[in-house]
């Protein structure tokens, strides 16, 4: 999120060469979302390649000067498919979402997602479950950080999940999740696997996970969200 129109190299700094780089293991799609501070509707480019040598994925990164954006490499959970319809982010309308970790089994939210939303899913997985839950619930509790507070809160007294890290933004709001278990990062991830950062400059609001350099960024407690106000720019630290 930034004060006026950025791009994603802009916003990340000289590091988001390694953050690309990071496509050389999660290797199973790639997808950008943004959505302007004004805008109802969030706009979406993604596809099932390798983001480091996919052309499509530089003209997305070049096209996408905004006020706000979700940017994601897909690392496929074992046993659901490589497809552009797995791939994140997902959008709907004015609401745009990412998920890292997993969720089993990967239709357990099924039941818990309002029909208007079970009509949408086009895909195989719980990450694209979890968002249309989060906006079922955004719906019951009448508001975006009530709605998602609630759906984390369901997931953590009755969900079986490594983590449920994950970010959603519309054109008034962003938030971040971090919500794991600490004991479940797999094998192939390093010991902060899981962790987000995020840094607040006069520029704007970054937030990403970790694997390339993030000199100076503080970190969003496991069992919290960061909140921010796109109007301001304000943000907030809230346990979960």
């Amino acid at each position: 999120m930034s004060r006026e129109k950025s791009t994603f190299p802009q916003m990340a700094g000289a590091g988001f060469v390694d953050f690309v780089a990071l496509s050389s293991i999660h290797c199973d799609g790639w997808g950008v979302s943004t959505i302007e501070h004004d805008e109802a509707t969030a706009h979406l480019d993604r596809a099932a390649e390798i983001a480091q040598s996919s052309k499509a994925f530089d003209v997305a990164i070049a096209n996408a000067n905004t006020d706000g954006g979700l940017l994601h490499l897909r690392w496929a959970t074992i046993g659901l498919p490589v497809s552009e319809n797995n791939a994140h982010p997902f959008v709907y309308q004015g609401y745009t979402f990412i998920h890292n970790g997993s969720i089993e089994p990967a239709t357990f939210l099924d039941p818990y997602i309002a029909p208007k939303y079970t009509a949408q899913i086009q895909g195989d997985t719980d990450s694209e479950r979890y968002f249309y839950f989060i906006l079922s619930q955004i719906d019951d509790y009448n508001g975006f950080e009530a709605g998602v507070t609630a759906a984390v809160k369901m997931l953590k007294e009755n969900g079986d999940y490594s983590s449920i890290n994950a970010m959603i933004m519309n054109e008034t709001t962003y938030i971040a999740i971090a919500e794991f278990h600490a004991d479940r990062r797999p094998s192939f991830g390093g010991p902060d696997y899981y962790e987000l950062k995020y840094r607040v400059s006069d520029e704007g609001v970054v937030v990403a996970s970790t694997g390339w350099p993030q000199y100076g960024w503080q970190d969003l407690p496991n069992h919290h969200m960061l909140v921010v106000d796109r109007e301001t720019l304000t943000t907030k630290v809230v346990e979960l």
